[in-house]
């Protein structure tokens, strides 16, 4: 049966209308990867080199044990945003005389097709055979080795499974994002480290090897988990999700904003329900870790704010961006319907600024966490607000105005260059250059605060002279409608 399964995927792939441009973007892909599994051989062999370079007081099999956790932990946030669900198009045989659990065995077995189960055994055992087995003997070694595939084997099923429930809950999404700000904050404070754990750890399971078994039996666990999902929701996921009708109550603090509110919430839908959309804006909660890159105490005594500006409009303002980036074609299957429609082009654009500005006030609250460490981190953050709730949505919605390019909802984001133009591959660099710009300026004739408030000053002008901008992109979609209906027409 597997084998019926992967010749019909063949067949399906070479039948395809865009099976050559399938073919380029798995050939770029392919090179990709092989770099970074010789980058992961590299650092494998070496590792035994560089750890005394950077710690050239401890212990090398301590720092290796150390980051053992620490990698697989980031690994996990990587498969939540990179990895795809592992897709199959099931209609044509759930009818049919197959038992599911065979569908979900070729599913399951799909999901260890991935660079993400192969590059930690790249990085891990070179070391494993050149140094445990050396210091802690072959049995230690291969308990290790061992370990480190159980632990890749639980991050594939475990990121899977969330990935799963969180199409179906959102409440899941937004726990699970607070957990994740809990703990990162915990190993900022040094109240909580994942290093220390993961060495105490396999320092136990250097003394005692049989010890690895445990994230063998973790593996099984989440794998049996994961499969009793599918078995249970199996047509549910594929064919119910998504197709309940709901009306606008759905958003009742939408409603007071009338037809706008209305057209936000059909979006917000959108986003929720479709599979390029919903990547591309949960890629984008990713960045609200960048402050533990940018906001740095040293530079916040000496008042050097210049990379955290950059930082923050990226946190605050990352939906205006990523989401922003391929306006107007997430709509592009229903343009030619929006255009005949009594839809009001003026309430059309009001409503993205709308959602933007709703996605920008949150992004914006959740960051604010960040002012623990510092209360100048608050004056950067609401700048960068203001700048992008003002300025950065005019100057996405303008260049959206130039965007022919059509979106496929149903596929992924991750290494998905369908839909991508020359507008949205440039649109990225004037809203974040202008920010930067605007505060070197200001922060070079008088000083870094004076910086801030011109910058928040200009996105709050930007906001009060919202119905101006509104007009004048309602003209400049007019002049171009008719043809960026006819480049959403070009699949």
């Amino acid at each position: 049966m597997l084998l019926t399964f992967l010749n019909h995927q063949w067949i399906a792939f070479r039948r395809s209308r865009g099976k050559n441009t399938n073919i380029a973007v798995q050939i770029i892909m392919g090179i990709a990867i092989l770099y970074l599994l010789a980058c992961a051989i590299a650092a494998g062999v070496l590792m035994g080199r560089i750890i005394p370079g950077i710690f050239p007081n401890k212990d090398i099999i301590v720092v290796f044990n150390g980051l053992i956790l620490y990698y697989f932990a980031l690994e996990f946030i990587s498969r939540l945003q990179l990895q795809e669900l592992p897709t199959l198009s099931i209609v044509p045989y759930l009818h049919l005389n197959i038992p599911k659990k065979k569908i979900v065995s070729f599913l399951n077995i799909r999901a260890l097709f991935s660079a993400f189960n192969i590059i930690p055994m790249f990085i891990f055992f070179p070391f494993c055979l050149m140094n445990i087995s050396n210091t802690l003997g072959v049995t230690a070694a291969l308990m290790y080795m061992l370990s480190i595939v159980s632990l890749s084997v639980f991050n594939n099923y475990l990121a899977l499974y969330v990935k799963r429930l969180s199409m179906v809950n959102i409440a899941f999404v937004a726990t699970g994002l607070l957990l994740l700000i809990a703990l990162a904050l915990l190993e900022y404070f040094q109240l909580f480290s994942i290093a220390a754990i993961s060495n105490i750890i396999f320092s136990k399971v250097a003394l005692w090897p049989p010890l690895a078994l445990v994230f063998t039996l973790l593996a099984v666990l989440i794998f049996t988990i994961n499969s009793r999902y599918l078995r249970n929701n199996l047509y549910a996921e594929e064919l119910s999700y998504g197709e309940e009708k709901k009306s606008s109550t759905d958003y009742p603090f939408l409603d007071r904003f009338g037809e706008v509110g209305t057209l936000a919430a059909v979006e917000i839908k959108l986003i929720l329900r479709n599979k390029r959309s919903k990547s591309t804006v949960s890629k984008g909660l990713l960045f609200i870790f960048y402050g533990f890159l940018f906001y740095k105490t040293q530079f916040l005594d000496k008042n050097q704010f210049f990379m955290m500006i950059f930082a923050a409009v990226f946190m605050t303002g990352n939906m205006v961006m990523l989401y922003g980036q391929f306006m107007f074609g997430w709509q592009s299957a229903e343009f030619d319907g929006i255009l005949t429609s009594r839809v009001s082009i003026k309430n059309f654009i009001k409503a993205k600024f709308l959602l933007f500005t709703i996605s920008s006030t949150v992004l914006t609250l959740v960051v604010s966490l960040y002012g623990l460490i510092s209360w100048k981190i608050l004056l950067i953050q609401f700048a960068a607000y203001f700048y992008s709730i003002g300025i950065a949505t005019v100057m996405v919605l303008y260049m959206a105005t130039r965007n022919y390019k059509a979106i496929d909802l149903s596929k992924g984001s991750s290494f998905n260059f369908q839909g991508v133009g020359g507008t949205s591959m440039i649109m990225g660099l004037p809203v974040l250059l202008t920010p930067i710009g605007v505060y070197a300026l200001v922060n070079y004739l008088t000083n870094p605060y004076w910086g801030l408030a011109v910058l928040g000053v200009l996105g709050l002008a930007g906001l009060f002279t919202r119905n101006f901008w509104v007009e004048f992109l309602v003209k400049e979609f007019n002049k171009r409608k008719y043809k960026i209906a006819e480049g959403f027409r070009e699949k």
